[in-house]
């Protein structure tokens, strides 16, 4: 089933621009959700983390919670990998012939995006209060740090429901126009069907008469019913 124009995508085999690929919107937003990931776990990676030499060991300078800095760091080398798929999906995505495979990777980016925009928040919530109630390390070291993962989760949070809006405002266009197709195929249909072949206006007429009425009438001169002669 040709897939040209389905689910707001070009006509499958059509010529590869790359100017008009990095322009588009979804691309524009992959990006940054790539470059948001980027930034979170890079900073909570490099200096969200402290030793402790009473304690000897690396202390999470999100109050000493581990899985808050764990946390962080999972949903964006999540989000980075994905950002990273998503973004070879729109490369292939027109070169989709079917109908239904780009029906998949839209129904998957929508529920994907939904879902990590919803984790970003939560990782924001997390984050912020982990560090209302942390104590500021010594001479400050990582607190840019610190504050920028919080920031950049929050960013991503906006960045990953604009995804799934344009994922959504994507699957609503197939919806549609597979509607308007069948509709415009039903409308085209003939109301009545037409007469056979070779049919004449007299022949319609005798068909058209009422059962039973023999097509002359069998009452006598008298208005008694006389039996048909056979």
């Amino acid at each position: 089933m040709e897939g040209g124009g389905a689910y707001g995508g070009g006509k499958a085999g059509g010529a590869f621009d790359p100017i008009t690929f990095v322009q588009r919107p979804h691309v524009i937003l992959r990006a940054v959700c790539w470059l948001f990931s980027v930034i979170v776990f890079g900073c909570i990676s490099s200096q969200g983390w402290r030793y402790d030499k009473v304690t000897k060991r690396q202390q999470c300078l999100y109050n000493d919670d581990t899985n808050a800095c764990n946390y962080g760091v999972g949903i964006s080398v999540i989000a980075f990998l994905a950002s990273m798929a998503f973004l070879a999906g729109e490369y292939l995505f027109e070169q989709m012939s079917s109908v239904k495979t780009r029906k998949h990777f839209v129904m998957v980016d929508l529920g994907f995006s939904a879902f990590w925009a919803f984790l970003y928040f939560v990782g924001f919530c997390y984050l912020t209060n982990a560090w209302g109630k942390s104590v500021t390390p010594p001479d400050g070291v990582g607190v840019s740090n610190v504050r920028a993962a919080i920031a950049f989760c929050f960013f991503a949070m906006f960045s990953w429901a604009g995804s799934a809006f344009l994922a959504y405002q994507r699957f609503r266009q197939g919806v549609d126009a597979a509607f308007a197709t069948n509709y415009e195929a039903d409308s085209n249909m003939q109301a009545s069907y037409p007469s056979y072949p070779g049919a004449t206006d007299t022949m319609e007429q005798q068909y058209q008469e009422p059962p039973f009425s023999g097509g002359t009438n069998q009452r006598g001169p008298t208005g008694d019913y006389q039996a048909p002669a056979y």
